[in-house]
């Protein structure tokens, strides 16, 4: 691998997530240390993940962010989604970025994303209460291959969201030694419930961001014990930290869910 010097991380842990539905049974995730490979789970369940961050505007009316969290939840009711969280994030560790709100959804195929984000329910909701109010929108989309646990994670759980930006021209075999790095981060970390990651596929508001992480945990007191133990971080940190220009990190609590409408 490639030695190249870059800067400190910002976070100190840079890894990370309205019915009980939960995954069929999956395979283990690819062991620590070893290249990400497309090619061996092609052939099993996928989940796609879907994670927007939002930059609401300073001085925003409260009623108006309520609009905007209200809409966006009520978008769950979609035949497409499978699962819909939206609200004010916990934390940003990400000083050059600093968004305030995130939306997470999940989906059974990219034709299910492509189908929710073109809906007129989901247009009209950005047009009328997201674009008004933001000053930035950044979003990531990835495939996470044999997704262990629930699928829906319940009220209460904290979820660790991890963007990274590569340095220029490293080449595959680099990018597919940092997704093996995140795919042995559940192994190191007792406390994660639940770990998705995978590459992104929409490059277009994702800020030049190619690989993203979602880490879950039961509640932010086993989130912040995690990020806590700073020589297992610092270990895993040092793993990939010469191949990173940047990473995006935020903490996120998930509501009780808002009640599902009867129709839009």
């Amino acid at each position: 691998m490639l030695c190249l010097k870059t800067r400190p991380l910002s976070s100190p842990f840079s890894l990370t997530f309205s019915s009980s539905k939960r995954l069929r049974p999956r395979l283990p995730s690819p062991p620590s240390f070893k290249p990400y490979s497309h090619s061996i789970n092609m052939s099993s369940t996928q989940t796609i993940e879907h994670i927007v961050l939002f930059k609401v505007k300073d001085d925003t009316d409260p009623s108006k962010v309520n609009t905007m969290v209200s809409g966006l939840s009520s978008l769950v009711s979609l035949d497409q989604v499978r699962h819909l969280t939206v609200g004010p994030l916990l934390r940003n560790r990400s000083s050059a970025l600093t968004f305030t709100h995130m939306l997470h959804s999940r989906y059974d195929s990219k034709d299910d994303l492509s189908a929710y984000s073109a809906h007129p329910s989901h247009l009209s909701v950005v047009r009328g209460s997201v674009l008004p109010i933001c000053d930035d929108i950044m979003a990531v989309d990835w495939v996470a291959h044999n997704l262990e646990g629930d699928l829906v994670p319940p009220p209460g759980s904290a979820i660790r969201v991890s963007f990274l930006k590569l340095k220029e021209n490293l080449g595959d075999e680099v990018k597919n030694g940092v997704l093996g790095v995140i795919g042995g981060i559940k192994e190191k970390f007792g406390q994660i419930r639940q770990l998705s990651y995978g590459e992104n596929f929409s490059p277009a508001r994702a800020k030049g961001f190619s690989i993203a992480s979602l880490a879950v945990f039961p509640g932010q007191a086993d989130l912040d014990a995690a990020a806590s133990n700073e020589d297992l971080v610092n270990q895993q940190k040092d793993k990939v930290r010469e191949h990173l220009d940047s990473v995006v990190v935020v903490d996120y609590l998930v509501p009780s869910p808002q009640p599902r409408p009867a129709s839009l």
